[in-house]
């Protein structure tokens, strides 16, 4: 399980992030979602170990990530599909998945994990071996996906994965999500998209101006008021 205590992060004295606490229990989609400059990537970049925290605790399986090299996190069993894909264009759609296997040693396991990235991702086989750059948005983030699993994570981190993409792309895309949580992969999940992220996740947190400020199921946080009023453009 990832569990973050009491996190703070700051930037140049404005604080990003102010006493987070959540936990990422194994197995479950866990969401955040909140506005633009809540501090939800904030937050994945600083579990991923991009951004350093000025105090608090993130916990791995009772392991201390902050501190840690970011490819010592990755070998913990975290994964970052980021925001705005960065797929790297110069390369093919199979070097880029290759690449998301850099710290791994088990070409034979490597190569099983690639079949099953392919069969998730059908259109990625037909284009393994075009260059990334060349795929549209759609193709662009189920490599990043792809990218992401092929470091067999234990927690797959998603920054808004649905970001720009066709109302069609995003269904096949949360399909696919609760697909790789069904192959025993936890996800953590932040997403502009609040209706479907709270109507896939388990667990869903609010936050605003870094601070966390509801907790509860998928369905408890879709149902509150204030919820539904601010990011489902409901009124109750």
């Amino acid at each position: 399980m990832l569990s973050i205590k009491d996190l703070y992060v700051s930037y140049g004295g404005i604080k990003a992030l102010r006493g987070i606490n959540i936990d990422v229990p194994d197995g479950k989609i866990v969401t955040l979602i909140g506005a633009n400059g809540a501090g939800k990537s904030t937050l994945l970049r600083t579990i991923s170990g991009l951004v350093k925290a000025e105090s608090g605790s993130i916990m791995m399986d009772g392991t201390e990530l902050i501190g840690m090299p970011i490819n010592k996190i990755c070998a913990e069993g975290i994964a970052l599909s980021p925001e705005g894909r960065r797929v790297f264009t110069d390369l093919t759609v199979e070097e880029n998945l290759k690449i998301g296997a850099y710290l791994r040693n088990d070409k034979k396991e490597i190569e099983k994990d690639l079949k099953w990235v392919y069969e998730l991702f059908p259109r990625l086989q037909e284009r393994s071996w075009q260059f990334a750059g060349t795929l549209s948005g759609g193709e662009q983030q189920m490599l990043a996906v792809g990218r992401a699993l092929m470091n067999r994570p234990k927690i797959l981190m998603l920054d808004e994965p649905s970001l720009g993409l066709a109302p069609l792309i995003v269904q096949q895309i949360f399909d696919i999500i609760k697909e790789i949580n069904k192959n025993g992969v936890t996800v953590l999940l932040i997403e502009q998209n609040a209706n479907m992220a709270l109507k896939t996740a388990d667990i869903a947190y609010v936050i605003e101006t870094g601070e966390i400020v509801l907790t509860g199921s998928g369905k408890e946080v879709m149902s509150n008021p204030q919820v539904m009023e601010a990011y489902l453009g409901k009124k109750k």
